[in-house]
């Protein structure tokens, strides 16, 4: 399947063809590049939507029923299921998941399993890429879901317009130790498996934290759900599409995507400088030779980056 096959198949709706180019895209092949370039103004049009929480929350089922909702709407879906701690991608651990029968036939869902990434912009990057993939294949809701909170999954969540936390009863003090910039990136927060006991309670404490954070504004939702049997699943759909209506109506979700694009731009600069860099070492092997000075300490890493730089301008300029 060649570039001008696979933009076709792209324009044309086949799942084959987006499939092809998330994966050239994970492997950076230049041709991948050029064809987002080409397509990129088709971009914008889907609601991008974050599902992060704790392991064990039911941030998977909770994703699940949601695209079953919308697919009743007759819209379609694009799940993007994130580990950043899995050496694998393309399905191989996240892809078996249970939810993969009922959902992986439908021609109107496109899933896409992501493990952690070697490349220079790491596993954000291929997530922003395989984004905007699916939003150009006509994607009308794209969920990126990770299996925990740490960093690397705020980082990735940081790519969504909206970002539903998902959290369970019985967290009880992981609540309070739970890091301020989590919390601070929710912007509805559901508590699933709300048929259990706690589950008011949970609530009652998720809205006494947000409160106390609070730096004005209107306070995030806080919503009981119980996914596996679809308990409050359309009330949490309404509460996404609310939040999307109200970030658009008052400018929110215009400036949220600008920083996200500045954001992007800054990292697309600093890669290329970096893999420029990179490639004029391995012809000079300056590089090495600086780790042994620092690591002698002949010389410290302020300077030797500094190094560095000034030979890749010089040799930028010839």
């Amino acid at each position: 399947m060649d570039i001008e096959d696979i933009k076709r198949g792209i324009m044309g709706g086949r799942k084959r063809a987006a499939a092809k180019l998330i994966t050239m895209m994970e492997n950076e092949d230049s041709r991948s590049l050029e064809l987002m370039k080409d397509l990129y103004h088709l971009t914008g049009k889907a609601r991008v939507i974050g599902i992060t929480g704790p392991p064990g929350a039911g941030k998977s089922t909770v994703t699940d029923q949601i695209a079953k909702l919308i697919r009743k709407q007759g819209k379609k879906v694009g799940i993007i299921a994130v580990d950043p701690t899995s050496p694998f991608s393309h399905g191989a651990i996240l892809g078996d998941r249970v939810r993969m029968n009922d959902l992986n036939t439908d021609e109107g869902v496109f899933i896409r399993s992501m493990g952690t990434r070697g490349a220079l912009g790491g596993l954000s990057d291929a997530v922003y890429g395989t984004v905007n993939i699916l939003d150009i294949f006509g994607m009308d809701y794209i969920f990126i879901e990770t299996v925990g909170v740490g960093q690397s999954e705020v980082d990735i969540v940081k790519v969504a317009d909206v970002v539903v936390m998902v959290m369970v009863p019985g967290l009880g003090d992981d609540i309070q130790t739970m890091k301020a910039g989590i919390m601070e990136i929710g912007d509805i927060f559901a508590v699933n498996k709300s048929d259990k006991e706690g589950a008011q309670r949970t609530a009652a404490e998720i809205e006494a934290m947000l409160s106390f954070n609070d730096k004005g504004g209107k306070l995030p939702p806080v919503l009981n759900i119980t996914a596996k049997d679809n308990t409050g699943i359309d009330r949490l759909l309404s509460a996404i599409d609310e939040c999307y209506d109200s970030m658009a109506s008052e400018g929110v979700l215009e400036e949220r995507r600008k920083s996200k694009l500045k954001d992007k731009i800054i990292s697309i600069l600093k890669n290329n400088l970096v893999r420029s860099a990179l490639k004029l070492d391995y012809k000079t092997g300056m590089l090495k030779r600086l780790v042994e000075d620092v690591f002698n300490k002949k010389m410290d890493p302020y300077t030797a980056s500094d190094t560095l730089y000034k030979n890749f301008k010089m040799g930028d300029e010839k």
